[in-house]
């Protein structure tokens, strides 16, 4: 707009205001073009939003600041007269100065007719309020409405979906368990079907599995001030079907195990040279058979693994394990795992914590899904001040836009998740370790004189236990044999390979396979390890926030008083908005801003489940990131990878008005 014309438009609103006399500022025309979008004020006009949207209105000339209210009726009022209970306004706030805004608070998923939702805004001036602009109604629905069932590469027991932008987490029901079903929640895109393989995998069982899904959103920065109750829930999808093939018993060394794929939003193999994106959602881990061949070569079966990865590839140093599962795939849930106990092969298993079992050295481990829940970030981590740098934050957020202290209300579940590797540079390593019953629950004892090391010979106290071919482990570890039986006499056993240890009468003797209430690993991780295609590789770098695609996602008065979104520079007046895109994972965001980039040093920040924040920046030239924090990762060290850093510059007005006892005038500042 000309400089001259916008001078002429504010002496003629502000000369209308000053004439209207002792009728009050009310009778103004109320702010127009009032309107919700996502990341741009810009950008093609709708009325249904995935999540909590921002706001803009075109400014009016002379205002001091706005009072912007949110309201499930477009009365905005259940009765008329200036002292009025506003029950259906569930938000108000009259401390912008600006015209735009991004209420920190989480609007449920619902529409209405014509619509469910409403906002207005006003202007105050000099003289007082305006009127109210005319209502805006909106909706908020998931996008894609319900998640749809996304490829698994041909592997079998495993659930895949679409993920949906501004889901925390998702509701799978498996629909053919007993009871009604049951409900299983996670915050990745994929679910393992652990209830329907574990202890039995025939086809009777596994063949057919239906599902459906809804997505979940937190509640976390609370509700509407009313108390109006908040859905946070989309509606459940149609029932989808998992084929599977039943599981087979091949003869020894005709089944071998193979760790195959990870898969989350991305399908990794870990193959060199690395070049597959890496995942930004903690993975499922995918295997091929069931028979591994031990140190002393003997080929043995089991129909229970877990997952433990490493963080480095000889397999000393272990991170995370999970639960010990039947079938062939694995993926991490915050919320409760499966139990063991009883081992029944005539029923589903129950939920419940799997306790402690034992690696093969006897060392106690635990799945990460049996962990407390961790803590939500409540407060952000300090940053690292760089070399040479003194500032650091010391603006604190203003509560008066930012709104109140955000409230937990949903639990954060087990820390399931993984720190972010600079892949592919860097990586974690994982196996697929089969597991059998420990040693309380042996079949029968050594019997005297006891076994020699090296001998194939082994005296039992009951051999009416063991059958020719069945895999068994003699002694416990780490001075313990696992071997195969290849002749079943009068109370002795003749194995299929020397024994490497020696072993007094009273050894336990363990046929793998059997039922047991505890378990432990048949091999060490750094023999597993060892053995030629049996660990693989895997990245993760958590979605950092995109905060523009070819220029910022701002919105703000130029300059010359005229509501813009940032195009080819980004020089705004007064307090601008930023937004973002949602990061998969990401249950809050930080965004901090400073006065440099190199290094980037914040002075100021703030913590919000919002996607778009309104920044209170003074003139000059500012930058700022913004990155989310990963609930599913242990308290405090939840934080993801930071956005790029954004630049912005706030610079004084062109015109400012100036009271002379008359109508205003304005002269134009220098």
């Amino acid at each position: 707009m000309p400089a001259a014309r916008f001078l002429s438009l504010l002496a003629l609103t502000a000369l209308s205001a000053l004439l209207a006399g002792s009728a009050g500022a009310a009778q103004i025309k109320g702010p127009s073009s009032l309107h919700g979008f996502l990341l741009r004020a810009d950008e093609p006009a709708t009325s249904t939003f995935s999540r909590t949207p921002a706001f803009a209105w075109d400014p009016v000339p002379g205002a001091t600041g706005y009072e912007f209210q949110l309201s499930t009726s477009n009365t905005f009022s259940n009765g008329s007269g200036a002292n009025v209970a506003d029950s259906s306004i569930f938000y108000d706030t009259n401390s912008l100065v600006s015209p735009v805004i991004a209420p920190p608070l989480a609007l449920p998923w619902i529409s209405g007719h014509p619509h469910s939702l409403y906002a207005r805004v006003r202007a105050t001036t000099p003289n007082g309020v305006t009127a109210w602009s005319d209502d805006y109604g909106f909706d908020l629905a998931p996008n894609p409405l319900v998640p749809t069932p996304l490829a698994t590469q041909g592997l079998p027991g495993l659930l895949r979906w679409t993920p949906i932008a501004g889901a925390s987490a998702y509701q799978v029901w498996l629909v053919d368990l007993p009871n009604g079903g049951k409900i299983v929640k996670t915050r990745t895109n994929v679910l393992d079907e652990r209830e329907f393989y574990t202890f039995h995998g025939g086809a009777q069982w596994v063949g057919s599995i239906r599902w459906r899904i809804r997505a979940v959103r937190s509640t976390e920065a609370g509700g509407p001030a009313n108390g109006f109750p908040i859905s946070s829930y989309s509606q459940w999808s149609p029932i989808y079907r998992s084929t599977n093939p039943g599981l087979t018993n091949p003869p020894l060394g005709h089944d071998m195990l193979t760790p195959v794929t990870t898969i989350s939003d991305v399908v990794q193999t870990g193959a060199s040279p690395h070049n597959e994106s890496p995942h930004k959602l903690m993975p499922a881990f995918t295997w091929r058979g069931s028979q591994v061949t031990l140190p002393n070569g003997t080929l043995v079966s089991s129909d229970l693994f877990r997952v433990e990865i490493f963080s480095d590839k000889t397999c000393l140093n272990l991170l995370y394990a999970g639960p010990i599962v039947g079938g062939r795939s694995w993926a991490p849930r915050p919320w409760g795992s499966m139990s063991l106990a009883p081992a029944d092969s005539s029923a589903y298993p129950n939920d419940g914590s799997q306790g402690l079992s034992a690696m093969y050295d006897g060392t106690p481990i635990g799945s990460a899904e049996d962990v407390a829940p961790a803590g939500a970030t409540s407060s952000p981590p300090a940053d690292a001040i760089p070399a040479g740098a003194s500032q650091g934050i010391n603006v604190p957020p203003d509560t008066a836009t930012f709104g109140s202290k955000l409230l937990l209300q949903d639990t954060t579940g087990a820390p399931v998740d993984l720190w972010d590797t600079y892949w592919p540079d860097t990586g974690y390593y994982w196996v697929v370790m089969p597991v059998a019953p420990a040693s309380g629950s042996a079949s029968a004892t050594v019997a005297a004189p006891g076994a020699s090391k090296g001998s194939t010979l082994v005296p039992v106290s009951d051999s009416s236990k063991f059958s020719d071919g069945a895999n068994i482990t003699i002694g416990v570890a780490p001075d313990s044999d696992t071997v195969t039986i290849k002749a079943v006499g009068n109370q002795f056993l003749t194995v299929g390979a020397p024994l490497n240890f020696g072993h007094v009468p009273g050894d336990p003797i363990v046929t793998l396979g059997a039922s047991a209430s505890a378990y432990k690993d048949v091999m060490l991780p750094q023999d597993m390890c060892a053995q030629s295609n049996m660990i693989r590789e895997f990245g993760l770098w958590s979605e950092p926030t995109i905060t523009t695609p070819q220029a910022p996602f701002v919105t703000g008065l130029s300059s010359t008083g005229r509501l813009v979104s940032a195009k080819s520079t980004s020089q705004f007046y007064g307090r601008p908005l930023v937004a973002w895109t949602p990061a998969l994972g990401a249950q809050k965001y930080e965004i901090e801003w400073g006065t440099d980039d190199s290094p980037f040093v914040a002075v100021g920040n703030m913590l919000t489940t919002a996607t778009a924040a309104v920044l209170p920046l003074t003139t000059g030239t500012w930058f700022y990131r913004v990155r989310g924090f990963d609930y599913n990762l242990p308290t405090g060290s939840q934080q993801m990878a930071w956005s790029d850093v954004q630049k912005l510059s706030i610079s004084k007005p062109l015109f400012k008005l100036v009271h002379v006892g008359k109508p205003p005038t304005f002269k134009k500042t220098k």
